[in-house]
């Protein structure tokens, strides 16, 4: 195996992701190689922008199928994390079907407005080595629009007029629903967990 990748979705936040991982003393190949990702030691798939356009883009790189069978820790950003799911409500589409259920909308309430952007609370589920070293209702940063429900595979939840996955884990696959590498301090123990899971 080789280093870290960060799978190329085109999303605007691969920069600052590469940047964070290289903080941490790590450096993480971009790429859409179905070849290199599959040889990656850790695997990032970050996001932003629509469901259907990402997972089209996938589809265009050969690598819808190769992400599912992965062995290695795999962790999904915010519409990278949506990805793991079975389904998005946005544009009624498919998607890699890791993780259980579908990924909703979230309803606009007075005071809450959707997208949900900004710092909130992390509230944590269960023990888990993403977690480690991170206290109960530490704050992240938030930009989204779709959620996913709560289920079995929730390690942390968020609440933003209802609560939603804020960590999904199960078996070498895992997703954030904020985004660790513009959250602080949190998010660079975040990533360093991550980073450390074989």
């Amino acid at each position: 195996m080789t280093g870290p990748v960060i799978v190329d979705t085109g999303g605007a936040n691969i920069a600052s992701l590469q940047l964070a991982v290289e903080r941490l003393g790590r450096s993480a190949v971009l790429t859409a190689d179905p070849a290199k990702i599959t040889r990656g030691s850790h695997v990032f798939l970050p996001g932003v922008g629509a469901a259907a356009d990402a997972m089209a883009r996938l589809e265009r790189a050969g690598i819808t199928e190769v992400i599912p069978r992965l062995t290695q820790p795999v962790l999904g950003i915010c519409l990278g994390m949506q990805l793991l799911y079975e389904a998005s409500e946005e544009g009624e589409t498919r998607c890699l079907g890791v993780f259980p259920g579908c990924v909703r909308r979230m309803t606009a309430a007075p005071g809450r407005p959707v997208p949900h952007m900004g710092w909130n609370r992390v509230v944590m589920s269960r023990n888990h080595a993403l977690l480690a070293g991170l206290a109960d209702g530490d704050f992240a940063y938030f930009v989204h629009s779709y959620s996913a429900p709560l289920g079995t595979e929730t390690v942390a939840s968020c609440d933003y007029d209802a609560s939603f996955t804020a960590v999904a884990s199960r078996g070498n696959f895992h997703g954030s629903q904020f985004h660790p590498e513009r959250s602080a301090a949190l998010g660079a123990r975040f990533l360093a967990n991550f980073l450390e899971l074989s």
